[in-house]
């Protein structure tokens, strides 16, 4: 199955709380997108690797993915190694992506850097012939594939984007994805441990960061993305080919 576009993200969620709301409006347009979790996010301070398992597949199905893959890398401690990088050339050559949404270049995280420079590699290797790598289901040799374009999403810290996406119409929706890990953000009934991202104003935080974002360009929420030099305001990112 061809997809359009896959958003990878080092933690579920990554992709939810970043760049959920262009997922749903390419699905509206009747785009194929999927989302690569590289781990599970097991050293979060709140819930299990289980629990977020459950909260990834809920999350996926009401942003209407195509797939849903986890390549089980070490939370906090993978690297850019040739074997993660092989993890991720399989699901690119499988999946034939023209867009790729990948982690911040830089953020809090130290995860999310790290991820932004492992997919960038990757995706460089996955269009390398001597590469060879099998289809893990039915042990024929994939083709090599690049993807046409690749853009980091802006998390945490604030980055100035070079394009953002027009998400106005969607921003509900991708809140209702943000909630489906009830575990890891705001909720007043938890007895969970209190965490940076589980507090009340970092909830708060992003509606006003999708309103800064889209106000340059006259939308009234948008997600940002850094690719190059240029800020565009685009509602569909095969433009920008």
């Amino acid at each position: 199955m061809k997809l359009d576009l896959i958003a990878i993200g080092a933690h579920p969620d990554d992709i939810e709380l970043s760049c959920a709301g262009t997922l749903l409006s390419h699905i509206a347009q009747g785009k194929k997108a999927g989302v690569i979790d590289l781990t599970r996010g097991e050293m979060g301070t709140r819930g299990t690797p289980e629990i977020r398992d459950q909260e990834a597949a809920a999350a996926a199905k009401i942003l209407g993915l195509s797939m849903r893959a986890n390549l089980g890398m070490r939370d906090g401690y993978y690297q850019n190694t040739r074997e993660n990088q092989i993890k991720i050339i399989r699901q690119l050559r499988k999946y034939q992506p023209d867009i790729i949404l990948a982690n911040a270049i830089y953020d809090r995280h130290p995860d999310h850097g790290k991820g932004a420079r492992l997919v960038y590699d990757a995706i460089f290797m996955s269009g390398l012939a001597k590469i060879e790598t099998l289809d893990p289901k039915t042990g024929k040799k994939q083709e090599r594939w690049r993807p046409r374009l690749l853009l980091h999403y802006i998390q945490d810290r604030w980055i100035t984007p070079d394009i953002v996406v027009d998400i106005t119409g969607f921003f509900d929706k991708k809140m209702e994805s943000i909630y489906a890990y009830s575990t890891q953000f705001y909720n007043p009934k938890s007895t969970e441990p209190s965490t940076y991202i589980a507090s009340e104003n970092f909830i708060k935080t992003l509606e006003s960061r999708a309103r800064e974002m889209g106000r340059p360009c006259g939308f009234e929420f948008a997600e940002g993305f850094t690719a190059n030099n240029k800020f565009l305001g685009v509602k569909d990112l095969t433009q920008v080919f």
